[in-house]
């Protein structure tokens, strides 16, 4: 018997009055419920019944971290599978930052709700979200990585995955903590909207839409702009969000490219039959969102555009900042700190 089921059983038969059983009943079957029983997931399903027994967070999580995985081999495994020639520009780099922000940026500091705390993407509706389209590709990508490493979640690996692929494709180091717990289904998955729209219809509703999607994570203004930075990075797809094209010429690079256009180039709206977005005029070869040119428009994140586009070094530090906070909102149980809520 493993000492897992050993403490489970044990804490069954001290289980005291009938909500402390239910509780522990509750606990359990959410740890057997999941898909991948690692212990991570165990923990998420022992904490209620802890708690009922009043044996504290730790009596549940001593057995939690074990076996240990060793990050620095996920690192590796992740930065070989980055160089991917037949998609996209080469790299599926741009494509594990989207699917580790997409997971991140529906966090809700008021219901403290959402975040990257628990992998929920896995599930419909979640997987469905429109916001969403395409990512199934980062989650396939990551698998064989999941498969190899006993007791990584999901959560840390997608989190990881962007941070390494950030780092790879130039930018700056960004702190990882692990610690993240799978949610084991659906039912814990965000609703619709948390993630921006890139267009609400004019210029002042697409502003108004960035800050309140924004501030609902807990960010302020240096941080919104600080993030969108993340837009060096890979292209629109029109058969995923109906858009089409990069934002800058070194997709594959992290820079601080996309506030040098931003600011540099002219813009004019694209004229074609798809959703509204605009083309540089010196070659057509660009694009930029009505939430890209919202940056501009705007003096309060035109300032830090402004900033952002002659100091990189200043860009870097900020971003590693802001998508540190962004990764880790919501998370009670990172290694050695606290969270951002």
């Amino acid at each position: 018997m493993t000492f897992a089921r050993s403490f489970l059983r044990s804490a069954a038969r001290v289980a005291k009055g009938p909500a402390a059983r239910r509780a522990f009943s509750t606990g359990a079957r959410a740890a057997a419920a999941s898909a991948r029983p690692t212990g991570y997931k165990l923990a998420a399903g022992g904490v209620a019944a802890a708690a009922a027994l009043g044996f504290g967070f730790g009596a549940v999580t001593a057995f939690a971290a074990e076996p240990k995985v060793d990050f620095a081999a996920v690192r590796k495994d992740i930065a070989a599978i980055l160089d991917e020639d037949n998609y996209d520009d080469g790299s599926i780099g741009p494509l594990l930052v989207r699917l580790a922000w997409h997971a991140s940026g529906t966090y809700d500091v008021t219901t403290k709700t959402g975040g990257s705390d628990g992998a929920t993407m896995r599930f419909t509706p979640e997987a469905a979200h429109g916001a969403n389209a395409g990512l199934a590709e980062a989650r396939k990508r990551l698998e064989k990585i999941a498969a190899k490493h006993t007791g990584l979640s999901y959560s840390d690996l997608w989190i990881l995955a962007s941070v390494v692929a950030i780092k790879e494709m130039g930018g700056p180091d960004i702190p990882f903590h692990a610690g993240r717990v799978d949610r084991p289904s659906g039912e814990w998955c965000t609703p619709d909207g948390r993630l921006p729209d890139a267009d609400k219809g004019t210029k002042p509703g697409t502003i108004a839409h960035i800050r309140q999607i924004f501030y609902c994570m807990g960010m302020n203004d240096q941080e919104i702009v600080a993030l969108f930075g993340a837009h060096a990075l890979g292209r629109c797809h029109t058969d995923r969000s109906g858009y089409d094209g990069p934002w800058t010429r070194a997709p594959t690079t992290m820079s601080n490219e996309y506030y040098r256009l931003l600011v540099e180039t002219k813009w004019v709206k694209k004229a074609w039959k798809g959703p509204v977005q605009y083309e540089n005029t010196d070659g057509a070869d660009l694009m930029m969102l009505p939430t890209d040119m919202a940056l501009i428009e705007d003096p309060e994140f035109k300032k830090w555009v402004d900033v952002y586009a002659k100091d990189e070094k200043k860009f870097f530090a900020d971003f590693s900042k802001a998508f540190q906070k962004l990764t880790e909102n919501g998370c009670r149980n990172l290694e050695g700190l606290k969270g951002w809520f």
